[in-house]
């Protein structure tokens, strides 16, 4: 993608949404309302969104801002100055949306609250992002993506059993409540339909963690049971882990009750595929060493190719572990195009994340790149006061 991409028909078309939050949160939901269509357009301070400046550089500029922040638009205030604060609610003023993802209080502090806000336009929808929520007693701590997946149940649950647990090598506290926050503005624009009202979207990041945390709650409730860390495997569900092979690794999920007797023919163990105690998911998870051994001692006498190109011939969910490189060379990820390429206002070619979800009559797109600082204030700033 070398220009902009017209999206009219994108099914978020016409919806105007202010974003004031930085770094990754708030921003990615902005992200992917801008996605599908919606005016973005992206208040930074004076200095830019540190976002700019973090992880790898091409000529001073960060390549992941050039996905976090395509199809937005630029401009610069200083929130700390009255006349930043009155440019923000003249822009809030026509806007739809609005995203921030400051410490509870602050927009309060700034005059900018929805109550404010709302009383110059009423259907505006506010989506505030925070570690801990607007309410509760936490509120006022600082709150990263790093202590909500630990909050949110997430951390103790990832690593091996008995060492220090591990973190995921993306922040996924804060994209889990970028997509809530994503899933409420969409609610909130569903019922302002009926009511002409907006509404505040109130989204805290241990919250998003901890409602993806599946049984952990009930089982502790009903049985007194704490989950605990399983390294690669999943307690409870067997047989589904990951087994080392003569070159790599591969995971495998043989936990249906047919794919298992699939599994076990595909490695000659047809003995435990008919065992009646392994027919159903219980006798499995009660044999899970047993079960793991043995798919351990025939996939580490094969290549990875083997192995998954065996396992997929016999329908049993298999899968490589993905580097960069192989999702880069990957053929199915360009077919349903999940890598598109653009080339920067610095002239690099890049590989970026494609669009999801994919809509059939109204799909998303990458209509324009990643804004240089400030670059549409003079077209968006024009109602300034002197």
């Amino acid at each position: 993608m070398n220009a902009s991409v017209d999206n009219k028909n994108g099914p978020l078309a016409g919806l105007k949404v202010l974003e004031l939050g930085q770094l990754i949160a708030g921003p990615f939901a902005g992200k992917t309302l801008a996605d599908f269509g919606a005016e973005v357009i992206k208040v930074e301070p004076p200095e830019g969104d540190p976002l700019r400046q973090w992880r790898m550089l091409h000529e001073g500029t960060s390549v992941w801002w050039q996905v976090q922040s395509r199809n937005k638009q630029s401009v610069t205030l200083d929130l700390r100055t009255e006349q930043g604060r009155a440019d923000v609610r003249a822009l809030a003023a026509e806007a739809d949306v609005l995203i921030e993802n400051f410490r509870p209080g602050l927009m309060e502090d700034w005059g900018l609250d929805y109550a404010t806000l709302s009383a110059a336009n009423p259907r505006l929808i506010m989506l505030r992002i925070s570690g801990y929520g607007q309410t509760g007693p936490y509120r006022d701590l600082p709150g990263f993506a790093v202590v909500a997946e630990a909050m949110g149940g997430l951390r103790h649950l990832m690593g091996e059993p008995g060492r220090v647990p591990v973190r995921a090598g993306v922040s996924l506290g804060d994209t889990m409540a970028a997509l809530h926050g994503v899933i409420g503005v969409l609610m909130a624009l569903q019922a302002r339909q009926r009511t002409g009202r907006g509404q505040v979207v109130d989204v805290a990041l241990y919250e998003s963690v901890f409602n993806c945390m599946e049984s952990l709650l009930p089982e502790f409730s009903a049985f007194g049971a704490v989950r605990q860390p399983a390294g690669s495997a999943l307690p409870g569900i067997a047989p589904s882990n990951a087994y080392r092979c003569a070159d790599g690794q591969v995971v495998i999920g043989g936990n249906g009750d047919s794919i298992f007797k699939r599994l076990m023919a595909a490695i000659a163990r047809d003995d435990l595929g008919q065992d009646p105690q392994l027919a159903g998911n219980a006798g499995r998870a009660a044999r899970v060493d047993e079960l793991d051994a043995a798919i351990t001692s025939w996939t580490v006498q094969r290549s990875v190719d083997e192995v998954v190109a065996t396992l997929q011939t016999a329908r049993v969910p298999v899968g490589r572990i993905y580097t960069a490189k192989d999702i880069a060379e990957d053929p199915h990820y360009r077919a349903r195009q999940m890598i598109e390429t653009i080339t920067t206002a610095a002239g690099l070619q890049l590989d970026v994340p494609g669009i999801v979800p994919k809509l059939s009559e109204t799909p998303g797109a990458i209509r324009s790149l990643a804004p240089e600082l400030g670059e549409h204030n003079d077209r968006l700033l024009t109602k300034r006061s002197c």
